[in-house]
């Protein structure tokens, strides 16, 4: 490691350093990937008894971002991509009340399972490997984990 990263902030700055040299190598990557199989897409599609002009796009749901022309596809985000398929400029606002309202149905229900997991399964650890104090019996809980498997 180098001496610049050998205080708090600086191993900070440099795990920050790394990971964004790590995403920017992925999405080089990636974009790489998404450019040559649209190539092989278009090429294909140039190929088939279709005709006419194919635009290859790229969309994502979210995000604010212009469209761009990035050489073999269209990147479109956000409202422009709702637009795009719907006709309708104002399409990406009414879709998120009622998704809005589905997430959080569905994150109630999850957290009552998770809560009713997580006791659930405090309990059998208590009833298993817990003396009647409460205290963690070490001697039954330790060759539970790592002892060998019987033959």
């Amino acid at each position: 490691m180098s001496q610049k990263c050998m205080d708090k902030r600086a191993i900070q700055k440099c795990n920050r350093n790394w990971t964004s040299l790590l995403i920017q190598e992925q999405l080089t990557f990636n974009k790489t990937a998404l450019r040559q199989h649209f190539a092989d897409a278009v090429r294909v599609f140039k190929q088939s008894k279709h005709s006419g002009e194919i635009q290859p796009t790229l969309g994502i749901c979210y995000g604010r971002a212009k469209t761009t022309n990035e050489g073999i596809f269209l990147r479109i985000a956000g409202q422009n991509f709702w637009h795009l398929f719907s006709g309708d400029p104002d399409l990406y606002t009414s879709i998120i009340e009622p998704l809005g309202f589905n997430a959080q149905k569905h994150d109630d229900l999850f957290n009552e399972q998770k809560s009713s997991s997580l006791n659930r399964m405090t309990g059998e650890f208590i009833t298993q490997f817990c003396d009647a104090s409460g205290a963690i019996d070490w001697a039954r809980l330790v060759p539970s984990v790592s002892g060998n498997l019987s033959q």
